[in-house]
């Protein structure tokens, strides 16, 4: 039996329930420590695991909402005692399987279709959610029935338990593994190469593609290089994007400012909208913003979800062009700006058309972010390099949500001499200059996608992810 490949699906499982747990409260190093073990344990899916972990982190609140009303029947005394104990507990409980586990050493079929399984079961739970938050928000239900309909959604949320039950009644062929390394540089050989060690002794045959690319970098002139040669002078060589970077040495470099910048603009400006939704619907003539909310927790997971699986079809399945998963944020940013106008003229019924754009459109960038910080920065420190990109969320929250926002909208209910404001003047202007944010991040987002290119075809040229040789540092 593969031990170490179930190993790595059962330790998925679990880590996806922990994910629903911790993202609804403060514990975001736990969530933190999920995405980066997974993400190491699947090199060869990196977009794949961080649709599916963030797509569950997206409607683990639709989750605690179904709890929340028809177990605890809207008790906050009882939620906070779950809250306060229950996620600690498990938090405990689940940590010994967070850890690092032998990646595949190939691609192998079986494990496509556990993803997909997955993937399957959280579209389902999603769906679910959606229905079962609708119902009892318009119909009375009983205890029974309440209780019945949580017990379903428990189901479906443990289903991905199949997969590692099915390996172990089903076990399948034993395959050679790679090591478990820290070290994004330990992947999969492509076909022809004996081992995976002889992939590191060799430059990457995927580097004629890249013509001149590292060609300034590595320039020295004569002196450096008899100097070099004689020992008096050690050249130690900066990392290059697709290598394993340090925190400092990724700072230096033009392309994690643009890639923080452009994830600033674009999830800093979605943010601004969910934080105000409440006063977004009654500006706007609406008296229960419930379906709003709903809606916008849904297509935030479908574009979680989504665009972590198209972004890998498109790298790995198709083998025609390597896109840099960039290029889709640069869509979704284009569908912001659109979106944001829409908003600013505020036609009748636009809401119910714009909170479902905008919500596919902040979930495409919250997931995409993630497989492409460790693919231009190497997995070895991706979880403080990532963890330093998500600073983009609280900073945009504050700079355009609390004081562009609320700026706007109390001068505007001053004008009214109300405390609350009515009307689309209400946030006008703050969605014209959301637009212009948007649009100044599409351009970013370009700029971007097109100076990582040749890293791209390099990493996934031959429609398999392979490295240069590491740096060594």
């Amino acid at each position: 039996m593969n031990y170490n490949l179930y190993r790595l699906h059962s330790s998925l499982l679990l880590q996806i329930w922990v994910a629903l747990v911790v993202a609804t409260n403060s514990t975001t190093w736990f969530g933190t420590a999920v995405l980066v073990t997974n993400m190491r344990n699947f090199p060869l899916s990196r977009g794949t695991v961080s649709g599916i972990l963030k797509g569950y982190a997206g409607i683990a609140a639709a989750v605690y909402t179904v709890i929340y009303k028809l177990v605890l029947k809207d008790s906050d005394s009882e939620l906070l005692l779950i809250l306060t104990l229950g996620i600690p507990i498990l938090c405990l409980a689940m940590m010994y399987f967070i850890r690092p586990c032998s990646p595949a050493s190939g691609e192998d079929s079986s494990e496509h279709v556990h993803f997909i399984f997955s993937q399957v079961a959280s579209v389902s739970l999603a769906l679910y959610l959606l229905i079962t938050t609708i119902i009892s928000g318009v119909v009375s239900l009983s205890d029974t029935v309440s209780y019945i309909l949580v017990l379903i959604m428990v189901i479906i949320l443990m289903s991905p338990l199949a997969i590692p039950v099915k390996m172990t009644l089903f076990p399948a062929e034993h395959k050679r593994h790679v090591p478990p390394s820290d070290s994004s540089d330990h992947l999969v050989p492509k076909e022809g190469e004996s081992t995976p060690t002889d992939s590191l002794l060799t430059p990457s045959s995927s580097g004629t593609n890249l013509g001149s690319f590292y060609e300034n970098e590595d320039a020295l002139d004569a002196d450096m290089l008899l100097a070099v040669g004689e020992g008096a002078v050690k050249k130690r060589r900066r990392p290059r994007r697709g290598e394993d970077f340090k925190i400092r040495e990724a700072l230096i470099k033009a392309d994690f400012w643009l890639l923080w910048v452009v994830n600033f603009l674009g999830v800093g400006a979605g943010v601004t909208v969910l934080n105000n939704l409440a006063q977004v619907g009654v500006a706007f003539g609406l008296e229960d913003t419930t379906l709003l909310l709903t809606l916008f927790s849904f297509c935030n997971f479908v574009g979680r979800i989504g665009s972590g699986a198209i972004s890998e079809h498109f790298l790995c399945a198709l083998r025609l062009k390597m896109i840099p998963r960039t290029l889709w944020m640069t869509f979704a940013l284009m569908i912001m700006v659109m979106t944001f106008i829409l908003f600013a003229f505020a036609l009748n019924g636009i809401l119910y058309a714009a909170i479902p754009l905008l919500g596919i459109c902040y979930g495409v960038l919250y997931s995409i972010m993630v497989p492409t910080v460790s693919e231009l920065f190497g997995l070895k420190h991706f979880g403080l390099i990532y963890s330093f990109m998500g600073l983009g969320n609280p900073i945009g929250a504050l700079l355009f949500s609390g004081m562009l926002a609320g700026y706007v909208y109390d001068a505007e209910a001053a004008k009214q001499s109300s405390s609350s404001c009515v009307g689309p003047d209400c946030f006008k202007l703050t969605f014209l200059v959301l637009a212009g944010v948007c649009g100044l991040g599409t351009i970013l987002s370009i700029l971007l996608t097109v100076r990582i290119r040749p890293v791209y075809e390099l990493l996934y040229s031959g429609g398999s992810f392979r490295l240069p040789q590491t740096s060594g540092h």
